[in-house]
């Protein structure tokens, strides 16, 4: 049997199928429970225990004490002490810090003197909420460090002059904080985990459903083909949106995109197997179209939304939640995403990610393939 030529009958089958018979979507009656529940257990917006890391020129008492005015106000944690110029790019490139403190060589004598100070804090704004959040906290912990050290000047030396100290704050990555800049390539990951998985397990039952798929497990072709059959024309039909999306999201939305074009196409056909792979592993659990239908939008869509940081960060959730956050495929390709979108970094910084797309796709094929085989063996 020619192998290629089985599999381009499948896929052409399978294609007439989808144009044929077009998929309505009806909603589960317990769907806004779920959302209650959801919601409830993974919504928060407070922003504490934000990771700073300082490069302190001065190393005096003086810079000691403001950077432990950032750490005693609960709201920050020193994640690094930085030695050089280009570890300040690096820990906001990273992602290890959401902001970097620059304290100047003079900054303890200037304090001493009647000039204000200047202290730069480089805050990373790819998640412009937070950014926001953030910068007000910066503001406020910086507006007390100045006022205690006026009161204090006027209690040792009778002088009452104004704060001594000058604040400049300048926004990474989205510097006007426009909340689009974020949630479009935010969309991208979780659009392409809506609809590919649904459709792809939709397939699989409705053979199940019709007898037809008993065809296939008597049949010579082999469980790896009959599942690429299955998967390449959801896959291509994921793509296709994923370049509609792309293209309307970035021209019509005026998203600045900063990093590689390739890059981010390779990692969208990394990311759909792995959403058509996720419909597969849904169409061996699910026995009819409407479970199928209520299974994908729970194992799928729903904490796309919730768990990979489109809306809401994950550093914000309970512990527990965080550690759940690395089951879901969407987080990975939202910060794939993102980076690429508004900081414009490498595949060094990014091939972690992409790793760990590869790998899941890579388990989700095997065993949709063993599963399927066990069932021809029977």
């Amino acid at each position: 049997m020619n192998t290629w030529r089985v599999l381009r009958a499948l896929v052409r089958k399978e294609f007439i199928e989808v144009v044929r018979d077009p998929i309505t979507l009806a909603v589960a009656v317990l769907l806004p429970l779920l959302l209650l529940f959801i919601f409830g257990y993974g919504l928060s917006m407070d922003v504490e225990d934000v990771p700073i890391a300082v490069y302190d020129q001065d190393r005096t008492q003086d810079s000691q004490r403001f950077v432990e005015a950032f750490v005693q106000s609960g709201y920050f944690r020193l994640h690094r002490n930085l030695m050089s110029p280009r570890e300040v790019d690096a820990a906001l490139d990273r992602g290890e810090a959401t902001v970097v403190i620059l304290i100047p060589p003079d900054f303890s004598r200037t304090l001493g003197s009647d000039r204000a100070a200047s202290v730069q804090l480089l805050i990373d704004g790819s998640f412009s909420p937070t950014a926001l959040i953030v910068s007000n906290y910066l503001a406020a912990v910086v507006n007390r460090f100045s006022t205690g050290l006026a009161e204090r000047r006027l209690a040792e030396l009778g002088i009452d002059a104004p704060p001594p100290l000058r604040l400049e704050s300048r926004v990474w990555y989205n510097a006007p904080m426009k909340t689009v800049n974020y949630i479009v390539p935010g969309l991208f990951a979780v659009l392409l985990m809506a609809f590919p998985p649904m459709l792809t397990a939709l397939a699989i039952v409705r053979e199940r459903e019709r007898g037809t798929i008993e065809q296939i497990y008597v049949s010579p072709v082999s469980p790896a083909v009959f599942i690429l059959g299955k998967i390449i024309p959801y896959a291509a039909i994921a793509f296709a949106e994923m370049l509609l999306v792309l293209v309307v999201g970035t021209y019509w939305f005026d998203i600045p995109f900063r990093g590689s074009l390739a890059l981010l196409l390779g990692a969208s056909l990394l990311y759909v197997f792995v959403t058509v792979g996720l419909g597969v592993a849904v169409s061996t659990v699910a026995r009819t179209q409407v479970a199928a239908v209520f299974l994908s939008l729970v194992g799928t869509l729903m904490p796309s939304f919730l768990f990979s940081g489109f809306l809401f960060p994950i550093a914000t959730m309970p512990y527990v939640m965080q550690l759940y956050t690395y089951v879901f495929p969407t987080r990975y390709f939202n910060d794939i995403s993102r980076d690429l979108f508004l900081k414009g970094v490498g595949i060094e910084y990014l091939w972690g990610n992409l790793a760990l797309l590869g790998l899941y796709a890579i388990v989700l094929f095997g065993a949709a393939s063993l599963s399927l085989r066990k069932k021809v063996a029977r």
